[in-house]
């Protein structure tokens, strides 16, 4: 194929029941990565009688403190949508009575909904009977509670063996996956003890592996952690991505703490007043808040090492240069000055970054072979380079930083201008 070189305009990137004859089966992601499991549409939780006077309130544009006034009702959820996708933590939180806790114990009925859908699966658990409810708690959506919940008299393997004993799972195949679960929270020696003889973090370990144990489509945890140690409480976040890495489990995470939430969520959704304010990833979030609500939640936090390459660049498709590094310089010295670029970022045809050249560093080279025109003193950086790593680069290099995948090939560049602005605007703040 006849190299080429090739300019086009600059784009922002944005990013079941176990079968106890297959153990495995506990690790396996129930849904394909990606695709929408979970639906909430327009779910709202209104407390005290006759809750369709605060409803009419509500449609009329009154807020949630009127409404209590005049009705005495709370409106503790007001018409939420959302969706979760196969494989993510979506981690839902806002301030103390935000609706946070009511909205997760919606998604299982363990509070009744005032109107709205709840889709799991294609299915609305709403119109679900009182069987077939018990078995979407069974099998479909686990619950890790903050208080842990383990009974007392019970020992380890047997707290995470019960949700598979009420699910009618034999004593020899609870057992095993009992135990598997309790490994993979790292806890494997700890069978035989009561939950009295374990630490709070191990406690909540235990509480997690009985979630896992029934592997559930959907995992709910409502400030499972909120309740530990700060050092106990990191531990645990980084326990929950590990699992999460290995897994791909699909997490609706209630928190109240800004710093876990971006650390833990793909996506973060902020409730204010019983409303869904906003929902992105935190890139998005820290860089276009809704309201002065959600921006005075990472005032306090800093937020460089949250800023990801992946969401700061560009496409480098105006200087892109896919050839054979064997390819003389000349050939491509006309079109990088034409292109008014001052780099180009040289692919080879799978698309694996080369490095870069500009064109000086062309006219230079001549006939030679393109390598020879490569930039040594350039740095390639990775999706996930935080902006802590990408200032430090930009400091040091002259040109925008390219920006390279898993398997090596260009992604985009993230512009020195852009790191500079992040930069000024987290010292601003």
């Amino acid at each position: 194929m006849a190299p080429h070189l090739t300019f086009a305009p600059e784009g922002v990137v944005h990013p079941g029941a176990i079968n106890p004859e297959d153990i495995s089966a506990v690790s396996k992601p129930i849904a394909v990565s990606g695709t929408e499991i979970l639906s909430v549409r327009n779910l709202s939780k209104i407390f005290g009688p006759k809750p369709e006077r605060a409803a009419e309130l509500v449609r009329r544009g009154l807020g949630r403190n009127e409404i209590f006034e005049q009705t005495g009702n709370m409106v503790a959820v007001n018409d939420v949508s959302l969706s979760v996708k196969a494989g993510e933590i979506f981690v839902v939180m806002g301030l103390s009575g935000s609706g946070k806790s009511t909205l997760v114990r919606l998604l299982n009925r363990l509070i009744e909904p005032t109107s709205g859908q709840v889709i799991l699966e294609g299915r609305d658990i709403a119109p679900m009977s009182t069987s077939e409810l018990r078995e979407v708690r069974r099998r479909k959506m686990a619950m890790v509670f903050q208080s842990f919940a383990l009974l007392p008299n019970r020992t380890v393997l047997d707290n995470i063996a019960y949700g598979l004993e009420v699910a009618g799972e034999k004593k020899a195949e609870r057992y095993e996956i009992a135990r598997s679960a309790l490994t993979r929270v790292g806890l494997g020696s700890y069978e035989k003890l009561l939950p009295s003889e374990l630490s709070g973090g191990m406690q909540q370990r235990v509480g997690l592996a009985r979630a896992l144990a029934v592997n559930p489509s959907v995992l709910l945890m409502d400030e499972a952690f909120s309740a530990l140690d700060p050092l106990i409480r990191f531990e645990m976040q980084t326990e929950l991505l590990r699992l999460q890495k290995e897994e791909q489990r699909t997490i609706v995470f209630i928190s109240h703490d800004i710093e876990e939430a971006i650390k833990i969520g793909g996506r973060i959704g902020i409730m204010k007043d019983g409303c869904l304010i906003q929902v992105g990833t935190p890139a998005e979030l820290i860089q276009s808040p809704a309201d002065k609500y959600v921006r005075d939640f990472f005032r306090n936090v800093d937020v460089s090492r949250f800023l990801k390459a992946s969401s700061l660049m560009t496409t480098a498709d105006r200087g892109l240069i896919t050839c054979d590094v064997g390819s003389p310089c000349e050939r491509y010295l006309n079109q990088l000055i034409d292109s008014g670029v001052e780099c180009g970022y040289v692919c080879d045809e799978s698309g694996h970054y080369q490095g870069c050249v500009t064109p000086a560093s062309l006219h230079k080279m001549g006939t030679r072979p393109l390598r020879d025109a490569l930039l040594r003193d350039v740095n390639a950086v990775s999706l996930d380079a935080d902006l802590h790593e990408l200032a430090s680069i930009a400091l040091s290099q002259e040109h925008d930083v390219p920006v390279t995948d898993t398997t090596g090939k260009l992604a985009g560049v993230v512009s020195c201008r852009t790191i500079l602005k992040q930069v000024m605007e987290r010292r601003a703040a």
